[in-house]
């Protein structure tokens, strides 16, 4: 039978680091996923692997106080707070979603004193694809 591959941060080959403290990241991608109910912020590297994350759900926002503006500049700060440790002073901004926290998040981000390369919004739009759903009557 064929040997099981170790994993490379396992115990058993012995090579146990904190390899979030060893990168040092000098650019990086700031992913922002703004919905009605949550904003989610993900920072990247340059080659998409994920250095840091925050929603406002794990900043600890329950419920409807999930979608509101100040919960996405708290996520936006806790994501990114991480990563300037690390020694990230540019990054470009992806923005996704129709939420409240856009606009929040990016006022964040551009405190934090991170120079942005560009900010682009990535939300998806169809090209009259499916058929939405009826029309809700209250």
């Amino acid at each position: 039978m064929a040997k099981p591959i170790p994993k490379i941060g396992s115990r058993r080959n012995g090579r146990i680091s904190s390899r979030k403290s060893a990168r040092k990241i000098p650019k990086g991608v700031i992913h922002v996923q703004a919905s009605f109910n949550n904003t989610i912020v993900t920072v990247t590297d340059v080659r998409g692997r994920v250095v840091s994350w925050a929603s406002a759900g794990t900043c600890g926002f329950r419920g409807t106080k999930r979608g509101t503006p100040f919960a996405a500049q708290t996520a936006a700060g806790n994501a990114i707070r991480t990563v300037v440790e690390q020694g990230m002073q540019r990054a470009e901004v992806m923005i996704k979603g129709p939420g409240l926290g856009r606009d929040a998040a990016l006022r964040a981000i551009r405190r934090s004193g991170i120079l942005l390369s560009f900010v682009r919004d990535v939300t998806p739009m169809p090209h009259n694809g499916c058929r939405p759903p009826k029309k809700r009557r209250v």
